[in-house]
């Protein structure tokens, strides 16, 4: 006969004050309709890679500022050269995600294709991304913001704590909330940047364009213009290509068919960011733009075309300071995504696979907004001193997502029509055109490779070596959480577990500090557990001790009283070294159940005026085995 009882679904939760900050909370059986369509996905996943056309610009020519003014006419040729390699990753990407429809991020195609490890330095790799895109991006984005406001600029970093809350709040409403409200501004950011284009290059062909003037530019030391420079110069440019990864991780938020509509959304990025690059470099070029702490690129462009302070100027530099608080929002999309199937599979804490009342992971949303809040106070919100900890991650992950996909098809020639390999994120099936897939995924790992070395080589000296040491350090943190529960499991398996021992007896001991009602509340519930109770106290003084005697002789009910004196004063130590006594003493089947009396007081802030017996007796005794430690609530009346 079953002893399991199946009741009916919970009644919806009761309407309380998150919920006017998160929204109505969502069953689980609402997340099909949480899917994001084309339009809004490009908004949600491809804001981070549209976004760095705003600084991408400035750091090429950051760097070639060293060797003069006149080095500035190698910035296209870089952006060029930079537009060929998006177009090869992202070729590499498509392939990704037609073979991993249910996601095909690096963290999922290393784990089936090249083993765990190279799976956990994907995954940190990737999370540490995107961290560093939400700095990045809002810092970014204040930047903006400061350069058509400078009097702002003191005040640059609580703008940006206040951007990164704003973003946790609307992302805790859910990815479709989130996506829906970010979908306006990033299609305006668009609409704005393509007419300044436009114009721009009307304004050129007609020989109208003007130049940049009165623009404090940043003085480097100068050096010659060497391969080395012009390679520090792409690899920093190379922040355009971050966020390609996001859309083969979040294929599961598009609608059906989800691996067609990502793919689709995946070229979309890829030709407008190219368009957008080229062209923002271009009109740069043009107009004699300058680096500059003060103003942007975009902003020195935006005033050559329009006017400073004019209104079209202003909302281009409105917009893409709204995109680039937008392009945060990729990350918040993906980070808890990621970290969740890192957590699945047993190397970050279980929590972050925890979905909220939103449905959306809400510990993975908090975990990243605090981290990065940290990095852009650590970071002044200063976007030059962030982007050498940036591209790394992201080249080491397309590497090794591409050498992933580049196995697989490797795998496949052995396969006939009809036969396939399971594997734990997508089904391998035979596949006629492996030579050609093959070579795609492995010259986009090539190239990714090769590009991760140049940034790590030009950077390491500029910060790149905290991201070099922050990565292995990762792994080795998400090996020692897997380690743990592999142990854990494997203590609590029932598969080589006997009978159960039975409890032969329960010994109850019941640390009173006096006697009161709320002492004999949690008299009467220990008795309840069992006969063997022994109160405990220890007495300060001896008139003390005279006290809780008498008291205990009228209203202990013939329970044992222990008294220990305490000439030092010390309260939790000498309870806790009788506990351990008494846990010495057991025998097999004995269970030792701790009672610990607590008064509540009816406000929270009152909690300050008592002791806290309970918690620091908690404390003293979690490090003993099979001690049952159970709080006793008194509740105090209101006041």
């Amino acid at each position: 006969m079953s002893t399991t009882i199946i009741r009916g679904p919970e009644a919806g939760p009761e309407r309380s004050w998150r919920h006017w900050l998160t929204g109505k909370p969502l069953a689980t059986s609402d997340a099909p309709h949480q899917t994001l369509s084309k339009k809004v996905g490009l908004a949600v996943f491809a804001s981070d890679a549209l976004s760095s056309t705003a600084y991408a610009t400035d750091e090429i020519l950051l760097v070639l500022a060293a060797a003069g003014a006149a080095a500035f006419t190698f910035s296209l040729p870089i952006a060029i050269s930079i537009i060929i390699l998006l177009v090869i990753i992202t070729v590499s990407y498509e392939q990704t995600i037609h073979a991993y429809p249910n996601g095909g991020g690096a963290y999922l195609v290393a784990r089936d294709n090249l083993g765990s490890f190279p799976a956990q330095v994907a995954g940190a790799a990737l999370l540490t991304d995107y961290i560093l895109t939400v700095a990045v991006s809002i810092s970014s984005g204040v930047a903006q913001i400061t350069s058509a406001f400078p009097s702002m600029l003191e005040f640059r970093v609580e703008i940006a704590l206040a951007f990164i809350a704003f973003m946790t709040l609307i992302n805790l409403r859910g990815v479709k909330e989130s996506g829906i409200a970010f979908a306006v501004p990033t299609y305006l950011f668009l609409g704005m940047t393509m007419v300044t284009i436009v114009y721009g290059y009307f304004q050129y062909f007609t020989g109208t364009l003007g130049t940049v003037s009165g623009v404090e530019p940043i003085h480097e030391a100068l050096e010659g213009l060497t391969a080395f420079l012009i390679l520090r110069a792409f690899s920093s440019g190379c922040t355009a290509l971050t966020g390609i990864e996001a859309i083969s991780d979040g294929i599961t938020a598009f609608k059906e068919p989800r691996s067609r509509n990502a793919g689709i959304t995946l070229i979309w990025m890829t030709t407008i960011l190219s368009t957008m690059f080229f062209s923002i470099t271009f009109l740069a070029q043009q107009t004699s733009a300058v680096p500059s702490h003060v103003q942007t690129i975009f902003s020195q462009v935006g005033a050559v075309i329009y006017g400073a302070g004019s209104v079209p100027y202003l909302a281009l530099l409105g917009t893409t300071t709204l995109i680039l608080v937008m392009a945060a929002n990729t990350a918040y999309a993906d980070f808890p995504r990621l970290a969740a199937w890192v957590a699945g599979d047993g190397f970050l804490p279980k929590q972050l696979t925890y979905r909220g009342s939103r449905l959306a992971f809400s510990y993975g949303i908090i975990v990243l907004a605090v981290v990065a809040s940290v990095l852009v106070i650590a970071f002044q919100a200063q976007t030059s001193a962030l982007i050498p900890l940036y591209a790394i991650g992201v080249f080491l992950s397309f590497t090794i997502s591409q050498s992933g996909m580049a196995i697989r098809w490797w795998r496949s020639r052995k396969l006939k029509p009809g036969e396939e390999i399971k594997q734990a994120g997508s089904v391998v099936h035979y596949e006629p055109n492996w030579k050609l897939k093959l070579g795609i995924n492995g010259f986009g790992a090539a190239m990714s490779f090769v590009v991760m070395i140049i940034f790590a080589v030009t950077k390491f000296a500029s910060g790149a070596w905290i991201i070099v040491i922050v990565i292995p350090v990762l792994v080795v943190l998400f090996l020692q959480i897997h380690n743990h529960y592999r142990s854990l499991a494997k203590q609590l398996s029932l598969d080589t577990f006997g009978a159960p021992t039975r409890v032969r007896r329960n010994r109850v001991v019941l640390p009173i500090g006096g006697v009161h009602r709320g002492t004999l509340h949690a008299l009467n519930f220990a008795r309840s557990l069992s006969d063997d109770v022994t109160a405990v106290h220890v007495a300060l003084d001896e008139s003390e001790e005279n006290k809780v005697r008498a008291k205990w002789e009228t209203w202990g009910d013939g329970v044992r009283l222990v008294l220990i004196p305490s000439p030092y004063r010390a309260l939790i130590e000498p309870m806790i070294q009788y506990i351990r006594e008494v846990a010495a003493q057991r025998q097999p089947g004995d269970m030792l159940t701790v009672v610990v009396p607590e008064f509540l007081p009816a406000k929270p802030w009152q909690n300050i005026l008592h002791m806290q017996t309970a918690f620091f007796l908690r404390l003293g005794l979690l490090g003993l085995r099979n001690i049952v430690i159970m709080e006793v609530p008194y509740h105090g009346d209101a006041q």
